[in-house]
């Protein structure tokens, strides 16, 4: 199934970070199915991905980063 993202707003960022509060290195498992991988207790999400944005912003585990 592909993911259809949306032309980044302009002032948008293009990369969103967040920091793994719990562990260095996992994978975790959207309801939709995606997995989202956490490497050196970090996880990139572009911008305009709003679906993996809400689900992150949502666990206490994760911290979005200012850049």
């Amino acid at each position: 199934m592909a993911i259809k993202k949306e032309p980044a707003a302009p002032g948008a960022p293009a990369t969103v970070i967040y920091c793994d509060k719990v562990n260095a290195s996992r994978s975790l498992f959207m309801a939709s199915g995606r997995e989202l991988k956490v490497v050196r207790a970090r996880i990139d999400v572009e911008g305009t991905d709003a679906e993996a944005q809400a689900y992150l912003d949502a666990r206490e585990d994760f911290q979005r980063l200012e850049a």
